[in-house]
């Protein structure tokens, strides 16, 4: 992926179903922890699942970063 500077990074919906119990625990942490919302806890969770199977691109690795650190407005790059 080429990095766009001084752009949004380029986004692709997803539409999932989740179990009742895993939606309502989502649910819950973001209602808990007003700086997250459905995409940021979506995307920190894509990214940390990606780094930890062993994916190595940098623009994963920089999301799985922010995630932890919570750096939400800084685009991977």
């Amino acid at each position: 992926m080429t990095a766009i500077p001084d752009a949004m990074a380029p986004h692709v919906s997803v539409e999932n179903q989740f179990p009742e119990d895993l939606y309502d625990a989502m649910r819950q942490f973001i209602a808990a922890h007003p700086d997250w919302d459905q995409y940021r806890l979506m995307q920190s969770a894509v990214a940390g699942f990606l780094f930890q199977q062993g994916c190595k691109e940098p623009a994963v690795v920089q999301h799985y970063l922010n995630g932890l650190f919570q750096r939400p407005g800084v685009a991977a790059g």
